[in-house]
């Protein structure tokens, strides 16, 4: 079979650039892969923070560090750190690259707590976050927020993983991709004071029932890798997530290229890594005939998912 050349072009999904705008107070702004800024005005919590983005040549080649550079600009633009805003949580869905190498750093720089698995705990040691500034989670345990209430849930990575596994020992950089094995996978139930509820499912695995009983009206949905699984798989995954918690909207995360900054515009990852239209084609369908709104998000736009759900 021959590999498919190129990749997708988010032109032709620009009418689902759409979600609706925040006004003044509650606000999520998406930062690439599965990085999100939940933000009620008073209490800030962020997924992953992933800003440095290295190149494909250095994470095949090199090893990675944290780019101080970028990451201070992504803070300065969102008003967090150094004079902004304290962020409260820095939370990694999972501990592969793309996810955590920069959780621990942001957490530094703005002061919030990183909190996750045994895995993100060792990144954190890494990069000299003390134990104090740490938090393992227990699963199902709420953790409190200010009026946010999280609560993670076991899941799994989308196959195949490519660095499996914990990580059993500080991550200090500069480190090579595969020191970030995938560790705890999660999926985390958002539910703030004003009603507002979500999940956030930063790959695309599952594990059955995990979800079954919980609630979240909409659903940041992360997609990476879903469009090279066949048709049973991305159904299955749509019913134990999105049906699961009885979303009415869905926001689809990690469809970009990771490897491209984010001073520049976003664009799908390539069809030799992924299959955008594939994911695309069977996720309106599924949307359409469940009556559930299916959205991409804006780069840096604070946005309000729950509008017109109310």
């Amino acid at each position: 079979m021959r590999m498919k050349l190129g990749r997708p072009d988010l032109a032709a999904y620009a009418d689902r650039f759409d979600v609706p705008p925040a006004a003044e107070g509650f606000s999520v702004t998406f930062l690439g892969v599965a990085s999100l800024l939940f933000d009620d005005g008073d209490t800030a919590v962020l997924t992953d923070g992933f800003f440095s983005r290295p190149s494909l040549l250095r994470v095949a080649l090199g090893r990675l560090t944290p780019d101080d550079a970028r990451i201070n600009s992504a803070l300065a633009r969102l008003g967090l750190g150094h004079g902004g805003r304290r962020l409260a949580a820095v939370i990694p869905v999972h501990t592969h690259f793309d996810h955590v190498m920069d959780s621990a750093t942001v957490a530094l720089r703005t002061g919030a707590v990183l909190a996750g698995g045994h895995s993100a705990a060792n990144v954190g040691r890494g990069a000299g976050l003390t134990d104090d500034r740490i938090h393992v989670v227990t699963p199902h345990e709420p953790m409190s927020l200010g009026a946010f209430t999280l609560t993670f849930v076991e899941s799994e990575h989308c196959p195949p993983d490519r660095f499996p596994g914990t990580i059993t020992e500080p991550v200090v950089p500069p480190a090579r991709a595969s020191a970030y094995r995938c560790g705890e996978a999660w999926s985390v139930l958002v539910a703030h004071e004003s009603g507002r509820t979500a999940l956030i499912q930063g790959s695309a695995g599952h594990r059955p029932g995990a979800l079954d009983g919980r609630r979240g009206d909409v659903v940041y949905l992360g997609i990476g890798q879903l469009g090279v699984q066949d048709e049973d798989y991305i159904r299955a995954y749509w019913a134990q997530t999105v049906r699961a918690v009885g979303a009415r909207r869905v926001v689809l995360v990690h469809w970009d290229d990771f490897f491209r900054p984010l001073d520049r515009p976003l664009r799908a990852l390539p069809y030799a890594g992924d299959d955008l239209d594939v994911t695309m084609g069977v996720l309106t369908r599924l949307a359409h005939d469940e009556r559930v709104a299916l959205h991409l998000p804006t780069l840096w736009r604070r946005e309000d998912p729950w509008a017109g759900l109310r």
